[in-house]
Parts: C-alpha cells; sequence; structure tokens
C-alpha cells in the first residue's frame, strides 16, 4: 500500500510543458527582438548625427557655426547644455567675431582660454572623449554660469595633432554619459566640429585680410586709398568735392601701458563702433594704422567735414568706455584729434592716385595740428586738394 502511494505521488508531479529547444528558441527570439531595437536607435543616431554634422558643414560664419555647435546639438541629443572652449592664445578668433556685427555681446556658451590646460585636468591628455561624472573642482571652468550638472562628455577638438578645443555635452543625468559606454560617434562629431571651425576661422581671415581690419570691422588702408580713387573719380564728373577726415586716438599708449593690450583693443572697437555710428552710408571709415582712423566723406565740402568731425569727437568723447570687466571695470573718456582737408579735381586729366595721396596729406597735416594745439579738438586744411 505505502508502495502504490509513493508511485502515485511520483506520477502527480507534471512535466514541463516546455521542452529545452523550445526555451532555447525564445531566448534567441528575445534576444533577436532586443539587437533589432538596438540596431533601430543606432540608426536613428547615426541618422541624427549626419544630419547635424552636414548643418555644421553648412555653417557660412563663425557666429552660425557656434549657434549650430550649442543650439543644435543641445536640441539633437537632447541635452540640458553644450558649450564649447577654444584654445585662442593670440585673440584671432575673438577678433574676427568682433567684426561680425555682434552687438548683442559675447556668444552664450562659447568660451575663449589663452590655454585649455588651464581649464580642466582632463585637457591635459585628453585624445579620445571623456565620459563621466561631473566633479566642480575638475569641471567648472568648463560650464561658465551653471551651478550644477551629473554627467559630462568632454569631446576633443583636433586638428593637426593639436588640440584646438573641447565640446562639452552636459546632462543632470547621472547615466547619461559613463565610462562604459562607446564614444566612436563622438568622436567623429568631434573631428567634424573641429574642420568646420578651421574653416569657418579661415573663411573669416581671408575675407578680412584682403581689405578689412580684422580687430575693429573697418575697412583698412589698402580699401581706404583704392575708394578714395574712386571718389576723387565721382568727384570730377558731378563737380562736387570730397572730404578727408584723419582721426587720432589721444593717449592711446597710455592706455595700452596702463590697462594692458587687451584693453586698448576695447577701446578701438568701441571708437570705431561710434566713427559709424556718425556716418552715412556713402561715407567710407577705415582703420588707417594704430590708433589712426580714416573718413571719407562723399560730395562734402570743408564746412560739411567739420560738422561731421564734430559729431565723432562728441560722440566719443561724451560717454566714458570701460576699459576692465566684470563690476567696477575702469573707465576711461576717450578723446580724439581730427584733421579735416577737402578736394575738388577740376577738369582734365588727373592721377587719382597722386591726388588721394595729396588728400591724405592735407588731412594729416590738419591733424598734427590740432594734436599740437592741445588735442580733442578738429582742425581743418586751408588748401583744396584741386
Amino acid at each position: 500500500m505505502r508502495r502504490r502511494n509513493a508511485e502515485h505521488r511520483v506520477s502527480a508531479i507534471p512535466a514541463d510543458p516546455i521542452d529545452p529547444l523550445e526555451r532555447e528558441n525564445q531566448a534567441l527570439r528575445a534576444r533577436l527582438a532586443a539587437l533589432t531595437e538596438e540596431a533601430g536607435r543606432n540608426a536613428a543616431l547615426l541618422h541624427k548625427s549626419q544630419e547635424r554634422e552636414l548643418e555644421l558643414l553648412r555653417a557660412g560664419s563663425l557666429p552660425q557655426l557656434f549657434e549650430r555647435l550649442i543650439a543644435g546639438l543641445k536640441t539633437s541629443y537632447q541635452l540640458d547644455a553644450v558649450t564649447v572652449v577654444l584654445n585662442d592664445p593670440q585673440h584671432e578668433i575673438r577678433h574676427l567675431i568682433s567684426g561680425d556685427d555682434l552687438t548683442q555681446g559675447p556668444l552664450a556658451g562659447v568660451t575663449f582660454v589663452d590655454a585649455l590646460m588651464t581649464v580642466a585636468p582632463q585637457l591635459a591628455t585628453l585624445e579620445r572623449p571623456w565620459l563621466g561624472p561631473y566633479r566642480r573642482a575638475d569641471h567648472e571652468l568648463l560650464l561658465p554660469g551653471r551651478t550644477h550638472a551629473a554627467s559630462l562628455a568632454l569631446i576633443p577638438l583636433r586638428r593637426h595633432e593639436e588640440l584646438d578645443g573641447v565640446l562639452v555635452f552636459v546632462s543632470n543625468d547621472p547615466q547619461r554619459f559613463t565610462r562604459g559606454l562607446a564614444s566612436d560617434f563622438l568622436a567623429h562629431l568631434g573631428l567634424v566640429a573641429a574642420i568646420c571651425v578651421e574653416n569657418a576661422v579661415n573663411r573669416a581671415r581671408l575675407l578680412r585680410s584682403g581689405l578689412t581690419d580684422f580687430l575693429t570691422g573697418f575697412h583698412n588702408r589698402r580699401y581706404l586709398h583704392a575708394r578714395l580713387r574712386e571718389e576723387l573719380a565721382r568727384a570730377q564728373r558731378v563737380r562736387r568735392p570730397i572730404v578727408c577726415m584723419m582721426i587720432d586716438v589721444d593717449h592711446f599708449k597710455r592706455i595700452n601701458d596702463q590697462y594692458g593690450h587687451l584693453a586698448g583693443d576695447t577701446v578701438l572697437r568701441e571708437v570705431a563702433h561710434r566713427i559709424d555710428a556718425e556716418m552715412r552710408i556713402s561715407d567710407t571709415g577705415a582703420r588707417f594704422g594704430g590708433d589712426e582712423f580714416a573718413m571719407v566723406l562723399s560730395q562734402a565740402d570743408i564746412a560739411d567735414g567739420e560738422r561731421v568731425a564734430g559729431r565723432v569727437l562728441n560722440a566719443v568723447r561724451r560717454t566714458p568706455i570701460e576699459v576692465g570687466a566684470g563690476p567696477g571695470a575702469a573707465t576711461e573718456t576717450v578723446t580724439l584729434s581730427i584733421g579735416v582737408a577737402a578736394a575738388h579735381p577740376g577738369p582734365g586729366p588727373h592721377d587719382y592716385k597722386v591726388l588721394a595721396e595729396r588728400l591724405i596729406a592735407e588731412a594729416d597735416a590738419a591733424l598734427y595740428r590740432a594734436k599740437s594745439a592741445g588735442r580733442n579738438r578738429v582742425a581743418t586744411s586751408p588748401n583744396v586738394v584741386s
């Protein structure tokens, strides 16, 4: 009797309805579904990355490129912030950007430094993207203005074996960027971004090197001479005079010596901006060299030139210029010395190059008289070049 009960108990245990082969098939199907989903995500990410890279390559200027790097990548990859730190020891990129009419001020999210290694310790050996947790002591300078973050991706911008900058992806999710994640697509994005920055800098440099002063955005001396010859020829045709003004920043060397060359650059840019505000569309402004500017007024006589010179003089000296940064920055009241001369070519053949040189010489002589009389004034030439 006991044996029959034992046999009954054994036979009561149900057999496994799924055989081992079926379990293996289910596992393979689940694995295949996961791989398919992952492949779909990777394909979507690749497509998004390619679209974003094409947008970067289409950028027509440095400001447009930085806007697409920062706002564009933030939106595309659903990040909490994106910043760019660029190595700019000679301040060339900053000067190139200042000529792009950025009246809104510094570019948000872009930081220029004289030495990358002073910003974050990882940058000393950054060959490939670094992913990991945000540490304030190490990364604070990479995220100016931000008070919190959880994880970062530091993407090197390398060209010609040199680290030119770093693109920083910021997330408030501590698991978004971890050291175990693959970073190949980030490395490729960094290479494309580095090429785009290099191309945009070269394009801006080329545009400015021929006819434009890269510091102020004004035309340069070469352009001034060419335009002056054109205006003299037009003046002869329409039988109207033109005016040339030579403008010098008073005591500029003292500003450079006291505050440094960056402060001097700030003063020159602001003076150029205030001069430009007093010009008509038909007038031409140029940085003649150093702290000297020039203006050409078409269809204007010496009285017109004196009035415009007075407006320029007052526009510059009326409001002090900040020569420092941050709260409590120093200011300087900047004054000008201005020389004004006119030309009225008569009938007959003329060597406009010679006329242009004579007109500049007359305006320069008037400028010298203004400086000798105590600066902060306008002097006119009694001679009309003809």
